[in-house]
């Protein structure tokens, strides 16, 4: 079923981008504002070898892969305190529904002034937008632990910590992963984002910005979107291979319930 999925998505895909470029060579759009999807792809590859172009997505990787394992740790942290202490659950979660509407992008004026334009301010604000995935599946997924299992593990004798690790955490562990993919998309997004409203030395966003700047640089632009999108996919695809792999007895039981 996977597999049928995955090639009706490339044959629709495909149809779009066959329309499109139909569209453009007819000249219904012109191909001055935007040039034709052939052009784009071709274009595409050929940054593939442009070494300025692998080093502002190597800054842009880097800095989602700290941000992201910075959300990680610091969400299932938060998560396990706020969803194990009962008196901390109410309080906690007025404040996390206050804070989680805001859009990432409206800090970052403050994070240019707290840490700059580089590093340091794109990992902070990828902290920011990709702890709240994280840290609501954990809240969720704890409040959903079997009670029976973790009366039982009481009944042996089993103290808090033990039945935390032994039962809540394995039984949370799914909708983490889940987070932690939905997650790694809103820091991809918000890393290039900052990078087009803020600057800095590097980044995609930077090349992005430098691409449009000069002139005629459509499809450059176009194409870096273009990978982009190809990083975005390439990382969805191993979180979620690593997710049903590592987590291979829920999906399992998920299916069966289905049935």
């Amino acid at each position: 079923m996977n597999r049928t999925r995955v090639i009706r998505g490339v044959i629709g895909a495909c149809a779009v981008l066959a329309l499109a470029e139909v569209v453009i060579r007819l000249g219904i759009i012109d191909s001055e504002v935007i040039p034709p999807i052939s052009v784009v792809l071709l274009r595409s590859v050929t940054l593939a070898g442009d070494p300025v172009f692998l080093a502002g997505v190597a800054d842009t990787v880097l800095a989602w892969l700290v941000g992201l394992a910075l959300a990680v740790v610091v969400a299932v942290v938060v998560g396990v305190v706020l969803g194990s202490v009962p008196w901390l659950s109410t309080p906690s979660r007025i404040v996390v529904e206050f804070l989680r509407p805001i859009p990432s992008v409206a800090l970052i004026p403050l994070a240019i002034l707290l840490f700059g334009s580089d590093t340091e301010m794109k990992i902070s604000l990828i902290l920011y937008a990709a702890s709240w995935p994280i840290l609501l599946n954990m809240l969720y997924a704890l409040q959903d632990v079997d009670p029976v299992a973790k009366d039982a593990m009481r009944s042996f004798g089993f103290g808090p910590l033990a039945v935390l690790w032994r039962v809540s955490l394995p039984s949370a562990a799914p909708f983490v992963a889940t987070g932690v993919r939905v997650a790694a998309g809103i820091g991809l997004v918000v890393v290039v984002s900052a990078e087009l409203l803020s600057g800095g030395t590097g980044g995609l966003g930077v090349f992005l910005i430098n691409a449009g700047s000069s002139g005629g640089n459509t499809d450059v632009m176009l194409a870096g979107a273009v990978w982009a999108g190809v990083l975005g996919l390439i990382v969805n695809a191993l979180l979620v291979r690593v997710e049903r792999g590592a987590f291979r007895w829920h999906f399992a039981r998920t299916e069966r319930t289905a049935r």
